[in-house]
């Protein structure tokens, strides 16, 4: 369905300025992300300017990329590994680092004329199979970066719009940095600017005196890599409106004698016990609920904001399937609420010292069926990315880092607090999750992005 028209490389526009090594060192953050797949996040643009052909668009997305390349000039670069080696010749530790090459990234110009709009948005169904097809790099692992490009575009036309779908290497960089560079090439796309108004920062960050490169006790890549192919899943879109979260959060805060649960740790907790419901799990069975949570923030002093590569930490709640469900939404909220609560400064400090110790990587392979494993965040600015098109009318994901019991959340295409969430799930779990009454009291019937075509 989907055809390959061209593909080539782009590159930084001019070239930057930089040390005679090229070096961009990877944190702990950014090196325990080597096994897990590629950030894969797209738009669905309509409705565009009949004026527009899409030469102009190719055009102006490739002129505008190499622009931004130049300001984010590590994604246009290469993972190297520098070995360590004993007296005997013998590799005792390796080191990975980003080599700002300015090899380029992948751009690449499809045609799928056979699918709509209409067809992407699925309404009320599960989300199509053929969208994995809007993305490349599928399978690929971040240290796969060695070789691949850091970043891969495809542009794919359909029968009455386009996808821009985007696979992008989480070793590099985390969502919040993701969305800064999507934003930054959309504002240089839109205005013509050469200079973005949140340039990056590109020092990485190592604590306590911690000097790179952190070399890696490891004599192969292979003990550090992981490929996870999962089961046949199903995968839907569920919207939230502000109302129905509105009302969520209070019941939550209610029942915990307390104002400070927020809507996400509410959304996060409905979506816990539910999934957990529709699993059938034994009231004694161990559930984990997994949320990633990032820490520019919550360090003391805190990182910019505009900070470019990870900084995130992934959060791990337990209960027994009796206990997230013998109490109320306000019980499992809670739960979130303290660990959030709990991260700061010396948290942070002490899991990066852990890792230093014994370094652990994110293995897709090491989640079993007893997870939720939450991701992404509402506060993103996803449907600020406007290329001089307008608005999209909705954003999926392509396969990457993809199993049973993920959860991504989205900002709702109509803003105000909206909320939308990938879930994914076995079929079976599905099936239940559909029918549980209280994930049906607040998920909204059908799929509203269809009223955005008109």
């Amino acid at each position: 369905m989907v055809h390959l028209i061209s593909k080539c490389m782009v590159k930084a526009s001019p070239p930057p300025k930089l040390p005679a090594d090229q070096k961009c060192h990877l944190a702990t953050w950014d090196l325990a992300m080597l096994s897990c797949n590629y950030i894969q996040k797209g738009h669905l643009f309509a409705n565009l300017p009949a004026t527009l052909s899409i030469d102009n668009i190719i055009h102006n997305l490739k002129t505008s990329l190499s622009v931004a390349l130049h300001h984010f000039y590590p994604v246009a670069g290469r993972f190297a590994t520098q070995h360590e080696l004993d007296s005997a010749g013998k590799v005792t530790g390796m080191a990975v680092f980003i080599d700002c090459n300015n090899e380029g990234v992948e751009f690449v110009h499809a045609e799928a004329k056979s699918i709509s709009v209409g067809d992407v948005l699925a309404a009320s169904s599960d989300v199509p199979d053929f969208i994995k097809s809007f993305f490349q790099l599928d399978g690929a692992i971040n240290y796969d970066g060695h070789s691949f490009p850091l970043l891969a575009v495809q542009l794919t036309v359909l029968a009455d719009g386009i996808f821009l779908g985007c696979s992008f290497n989480h070793a590099a960089a985390d969502g919040t940095s993701l969305w800064n560079f999507m934003n930054t090439w959309a504002e240089i796309s839109r205005t013509n600017t050469v200079v973005p108004s949140r340039p990056p920062v590109h020092d990485r960050y190592f604590i306590d005196g911690v000097k790179p490169p952190l070399k890696l006790p490891f004599s192969h890549e292979s003990q550090l890599m992981d490929r996870f192919s999962p089961p046949p899943l199903r995968e839907k879109m569920f919207h939230f409106t502000s109302e129905a979260i509105a009302k969520l959060k209070a019941k939550a805060n209610e029942e915990s004698g307390t104002n400070n649960i927020s809507s996400y740790q509410s959304i996060s907790a409905l979506i816990w016990r539910c999934i957990s419901r529709a699993r059938g799990l034994p009231e004694d069975r161990l559930t984990t609920c997994r949320v990633s949570i990032q820490n520019r923030a919550r360090l003391q002093p805190s990182l910019s904001p505009n900070y470019f590569g990870n900084s995130i930490n992934v959060l791990c709640m337990t209960a027994t399937a009796g206990e997230l469900l013998g109490n109320g939404i306000g019980w499992a909220a809670c739960r979130i609420h303290e660990a959030v609560v709990s991260h700061r400064d010396d948290a942070i400090r002490g899991t990066v010292r852990n890792w230093m110790e014994v370094p652990v990587f994110y293995k897709l392979s090491l989640v079993d069926e007893s997870t939720v494993a939450i991701s992404s965040s509402p506060r993103f600015d996803m449907y600020g990315c406007e290329f001089g098109w307008g608005k999209a009318v909705a954003l999926r994901s392509g396969s990457a880092n993809k199993l049973d019991g993920k959860v991504m959340y989205y900002p709702g295409w109509e803003g105000g607090g909206s909320v939308d969430l990938e879930v994914c799930l076995l079929p079976k779990f599905m099936t239940a999750l559909e029918s549980d009454p209280e994930f049906n009291q607040v998920v909204s019937p059908g799929a509203p992005l269809q009223v955005h075509l008109s």
